[in-house]
């Protein structure tokens, strides 16, 4: 990556959470930072006595316009964007029949379609450089659905597809890509972050109004520890080999290594009824 004494980071929603503890750890390392928000009042103390290094800028990633100027004014001051970490996002919880229109599209235009759109600005450049890093920042949920949180898991499993071909894309071009899977963390996610369906149907207290209370009751008292996670984030960005999937917390990693466990279940136990799907005798490579 060029000049790797000063990378120049680009973060999307800094106000709270993991983008925050970023901005603040990476300018403590001597990393160059763009910190992003919706609200810029929210994020200026950030940098303030830091803007040699650092920059604050209103943004909203629904809003194509303000991805572009974001980017331009992003290059303008430090000249390139070397690792851009797609983190705004927020949650939605309800079971999928209770789930309401437009809250849940409004969700997928944050968590997957600004996350494209950011991606697509920032692109370019680094093509033209043959470096940078794309960091974006999934979910356990990426990996495992709930009940409950159907649809913001759906948001996050599309983020794990669009990493993971991507990653193969731009590859050749110099470019990694890292997909973040935190589980649960002491961040806003379930307080602030986080919205409500208000179509309640009582059929599935069981399930899916169980989990967010369950949700709702750890709210503050998470394992995960964002400043530790943040850094984690960091590292991985240096390592020489990074991976493409970074779990974040004991409680992500068991529920992962439970996901696989089921899924080998599933395909050992059904072997003979996929395998039968094919014509006979006919088996050309893929």
């Amino acid at each position: 990556m060029a000049n790797v004494e000063k990378p120049v980071w680009f973060i999307t929603g800094c106000s709270t959470g993991f983008g925050r503890e970023l901005v603040t750890l990476l300018l403590r390392q001597g990393a160059r930072v763009v910190a992003t928000a919706r609200d810029v009042t929210k994020i200026s103390g950030l940098v303030e006595g830091r803007e040699d290094d650092a920059l604050a800028l209103a943004l909203d990633v629904t809003d194509a316009d303000s991805i572009k100027h974001g980017v331009r004014q992003a290059e303008e001051k430090f000249g390139r964007i070397d690792v851009l970490v797609n983190n705004a996002g927020y949650g939605y919880f309800g079971a999928i029949e209770e789930g309401e229109d437009a809250p849940v599209r409004t969700m997928f235009d944050t968590n997957v379609f600004g996350l494209v759109d950011m991606t697509k600005a920032v692109l370019p450049g680094m093509r033209k450089r043959h470096s940078g890093f794309i960091v974006n920042l999934s979910s356990i949920g990426g990996l495992v659905a709930f009940p409950g949180t159907g649809y913001y898991t759906a948001t996050k499993h599309a983020v794990e597809a669009i990493s993971e071909a991507m990653s193969q894309e731009v590859a050749p071009l110099g470019i990694k890509v890292l997909i973040v899977e935190p589980g649960p963390f002491r961040t806003d996610f379930a307080g602030r972050s986080i919205n409500m369906s208000k179509t309640v149907i009582d059929d599935y207290d069981s399930t899916a109004g169980e989990r967010r209370r369950a949700t709702e009751a750890r709210n503050g008292r998470q394992q995960g520890d964002p400043v530790r996670a943040a850094q984690a984030i960091i590292d991985v960005v240096a390592a020489p080999n990074p991976p493409l999937r970074l779990l974040l917390g004991n409680p992500a990693l068991e529920i992962a290594r439970q996901k696989l466990d089921r899924l080998r279940a599933d395909f050992d136990a059904w072997e003979e009824t996929t395998r039968g799907a094919d014509f006979p005798g006919d088996h050309p490579a893929f």
